[in-house]
């Protein structure tokens, strides 16, 4: 028996799907949850339940900006956290937006809009504090 015979047989049938903007948009929400799981988790259990909020201040967080893996730690995560705002509010921006070309536009501002406040955020988290 043959693959084809068996695909025949069952009923199963290859879909191939196109990769479209939403496509890839789907799959990197999914994608990057996997990594802001984790990054949101120790985040919140070492600043709220360890460090204790009301222990956070300047000279803290320039204590542990002093490493570079923290600062990495934080673009990842300042940059997956907006990217999961910006892109479940273009979906809100799609009900409403009935137009091809308009949600074209709509999607390319927000990746613009993303890409720049992920990058001052970044350069805000490069730069330290001093």
């Amino acid at each position: 028996m043959t693959t084809e015979s068996a695909q025949i047989e069952t009923g199963v049938r290859k879909a191939r799907i196109t990769q479209s903007y939403d496509t890839i948009a789907w799959k990197w929400m999914r994608y990057s949850a996997v990594l802001l799981i984790p990054l949101v988790w120790i985040h919140v259990i070492l600043q709220d339940v360890i460090i204790g909020v009301h222990q956070i201040d300047l000279s803290y967080v320039a204590y542990r900006w002093a490493n570079l893996g923290w600062r990495v730690y934080d673009i990842f995560l300042v940059s997956f956290t907006f990217a999961h705002g910006m892109n479940g509010f273009r979906q809100v921006l799609n009900d409403y937006i009935h137009t091809v070309k308009a949600r074209q536009a709509v999607a390319l501002f927000l990746l613009i809009a993303w890409f720049v406040i992920t990058l001052i955020g970044a350069a805000a988290i490069i730069g330290g504090v001093r």
